[in-house]
């Protein structure tokens, strides 16, 4: 269970920063984009492991290396779990992206953590899950990004299968794709999101870090990432 006299020292922390800080999803997409784990190239999309073109990447190891957005993220998602899923017994970080901040969320709450892959390794044990959920232990999934939903939505499996009953999934950035919606949706896992696609696109246009041009094509591709085909232009892997 949730340490809590533990996790108000954080709580206080937060509540301190809130007075004279931006709104939460504005200020850490803000410093997403500012240190580069959030990337921009309309002009010269990537390639996602989905064969998607994309004018936007997202890479949030980034932020392990930035302690004041690392330790952001770390309270933000002990606040919300607390808020929102006061029973859990498990944080559980989905791989491999999450499971840095999956560790440092449970290390924060004084809770057990173990974090869950979409496919067995090839070799040694082959485990799914590593570290131990019992069955009937309430769990917490912790994603770093969340885009198709397939990644997540197999985790979840894989710890429902072990016994373990998911409460619900806290996300960094969520693309905010309908595919993902629905099928969280049909799954019946509650999610919680620190920031979104929607914000990061405001915070890039309010600002003028990209032209009107840029924010077009991002829209555009949103609307239907798996067809955005943009013409004359090369791909980065």
């Amino acid at each position: 269970m949730l340490n809590r006299k533990k996790f108000a020292n954080f709580a206080h922390l937060f509540n301190l920063l809130r007075i004279t800080m931006k709104k939460l999803d504005t200020l850490l997409a803000s410093k997403l984009v500012q240190i580069s784990a959030i990337k921009l190239q309309p002009d010269s999309p990537f390639t996602w492991a989905t064969g998607w073109l994309s004018p936007i990447y997202t890479d949030l190891r980034m932020t392990l290396s930035y302690p004041d957005v690392r330790n952001l993220i770390k309270v933000e998602m002990a606040r919300l779990i607390m808020e929102n899923f006061g029973e859990a017994d498990v944080i559980a970080g989905i791989a491999t992206g999450a499971i840095a901040h999956g560790a440092l969320v449970a290390d924060s709450l004084a809770m057990p953590f173990v974090y869950v892959r979409s496919k067995p390794k090839d070799h040694g044990l082959e485990n799914l899950i590593e570290g131990d959920i019992k069955p009937g232990q309430k769990v917490v999934l912790i994603e770093d990004q969340l885009s198709t939903g397939n990644n997540c939505m197999k985790c979840l499996n894989t710890v429902r299968d072990a016994g373990g009953i998911v409460l619900g999934v806290v996300v960094i950035f969520d693309y905010q794709f309908s595919m993902a919606a629905k099928a969280l949706r049909r799954a019946k896992l509650p999610i919680v999101t620190l920031t979104n696609f929607d914000t990061m696109l405001d915070v890039t246009t309010d600002g003028e870090l990209i032209s009107d041009a840029d924010a077009e094509a991002l829209r555009q591709w949103h609307s239907d990432p798996e067809n955005w085909t943009p013409t004359g232009i090369n791909a980065v892997d």
